[in-house]
């Protein structure tokens, strides 16, 4: 070891060691047990439950107009929406439905948190139909805690195998229904019964099915915390004015069981009474009294429970409600809280979807229902025909997206004798397409050579549909 120049001995640090110690990076997740509760926000999130799956289960059922009233007809490239039939070419209505939902998104969690995620997102409400399966079967939050740690047991079987069939027959019909809607459900069921579906409908029932009855049978929360992306991004989504469930630490703290005798004025406690119920019915399993997590789906739960707790023990309700940061800073009441939602980033995204909507629902109401792509003859793009005139072959497609045959009417103008040599009234069925071969000729002596655009004009017979499309002739050197 050298020395200082000084000449003094260098001074020697002892070094503790300790006994290494195994760091886990991934650790198993604890499950879940929510408790049942009854309440204003639990009957919100149920109501929810039946509007969501009384539209998804009901509607591939409904009838309009003698076919499927809402289908996504993948093979023959249409979708039908009630009275609306659609085309690829309308991929623009379905991008702004899009956008109008995105915009949604954003305006209510702007103004009050993951009321999506909380109420209405189909992880959710699935897991919600599971849970009550399974507490029907199970029974409540104790049992089934005290169920899953004992031994195996002739009724501990008898009650697995009986939730999990339920659960998957639950599963297999919601991907059954979800295929209904890409092939007429009807045809589906009676394919079902003749045991002729096809590999691809087989495939996505069974598909689907497993995947609802995986994420709202086992992983549950799981999904919002660690799949789900908009847990992640929410943030950006909110402010100190955002109505989200919030504990209100204030009036809470410090927490104390209920005493027994009077306590000191100088003792007491805050209102929490540390009964962890707000825990227990939590989905995700989280404590609302630690503060604002991103685990947190904004059901309200916790509020319902944590306003019945403080009924019982005579306290005022709200002590756990949906209120801002703001708010519960500066102690302002429901009304001043309220005040402060119309702030700039809510009126834009307000102004901006009812622009959009408005947008789209004019567009859509001035949708013309008729669609022509005019496709040139590749084979002879030009000829001379008997009596000396010089003709040009095309192809019509015509798109009729109405609800009733249309009778309909070709005509072309763009040159000085210009006129068709083929038929020029046709009929297409109802939400139907027609190729159509178009012969059209002029005198070849009045012809210059070169591309000249011309156009083709389809009308109905009552002159209410009239649809222009642009093409060109060519006449050769």
């Amino acid at each position: 070891m050298n020395k200082p120049s000084s000449g003094q001995p260098s001074r020697i640090i002892p070094i503790a060691l300790q006994e290494a110690s195994e760091v886990r990076l991934y650790a198993r997740s604890k499950k879940v047990y929510p408790r049942a509760i009854s309440g204003l926000f639990n009957r919100w999130r149920w109501a929810m439950v039946f509007a969501t799956q009384l539209f998804f289960y009901g509607m591939p059922w409904l009838e309009w107009g003698g076919r499927q009233a809402l289908l996504f007809d993948l093979a023959s490239r249409r979708f039908y929406i009630l009275g609306l039939v659609l085309y690829p070419q309308d991929l623009i209505y379905l991008s702004g439905l899009l956008v109008v939902s995105a915009l949604s998104l954003f305006l209510f969690t702007a103004v009050a948190g993951r009321l999506w995620c909380g109420y209405a997102c189909p992880q959710t409400v699935y897991s919600e139909i599971f849970l009550w399966v399974e507490r029907r079967i199970e029974g409540e939050r104790s049992a089934r805690i005290r169920l899953d740690g004992e031994a195996f047991s002739l009724e501990k079987l008898v009650k697995k195998w009986f939730k999990h069939l339920v659960w998957l027959a639950i599963a297999l019909w919601t991907g059954f229904t979800f295929v209904g809607y890409f092939t007429p459900i009807r045809e589906l069921a009676m394919a079902f019964l003749q045991t002729r579906m096809s590999g691809w409908e087989v495939f996505w029932v069974i598909f689907y099915g497993l995947a609802t009855y995986g994420n709202a049978g086992f992983m549950r929360e799981q999904v919002c915390k660690y799949m789900c992306p908009y847990a992640r991004f929410q943030g950006a989504m909110f402010d100190r004015d955002t109505l989200i469930v919030s504990y209100d630490g204030q009036r809470g703290e410090p927490r104390a069981p209920l005493a027994k005798k009077p306590v000191a004025a100088e003792r007491r406690a805050g209102d929490c009474i540390d009964c962890s119920l707000c825990v227990q019915v939590c989905p995700t399993g989280i404590d609302i009294r630690q503060g604002q997590q991103y685990e947190c789906i904004g059901c309200g739960l916790c509020v319902d429970a944590c306003n019945q707790v403080m009924v019982k023990v005579g306290r005022l309700p709200n002590l756990v409600r949906y209120a801002t940061e703001n708010g519960l800073a500066q102690g302002w009441d429901r009304a001043g809280m309220l005040r402060r939602v119309a702030r700039p980033r809510v009126l834009l995204y307000s102004v901006v979807l009812l622009a959009l909507t408005v947008g789209l629902a004019v567009s859509l109401a001035m949708r013309m229902p008729l669609k022509v792509d005019v496709v040139r003859d590749r084979a002879a793009l030009a000829r001379i025909v008997a009596g000396g005139r010089l003709e040009n072959v095309y192809s019509l497609q015509i798109m009729n997206a109405t609800e009733h045959e249309q009778v309909l009417r070709i005509g072309v103008h763009g040159l000085p004798g210009l006129a068709l040599a083929s038929d020029d009234v046709f009929a297409v069925g109802p939400a139907q397409a027609r190729w159509v071969a178009v012969r059209v000729q002029m005198p070849a002596e009045s012809a210059q050579s070169g591309s000249h655009p011309i156009h083709f004009d389809i009308t109905d017979a009552a002159g209410s549909l009239r649809v222009s499309e642009k093409s060109i002739f060519l006449v050769p050197r």
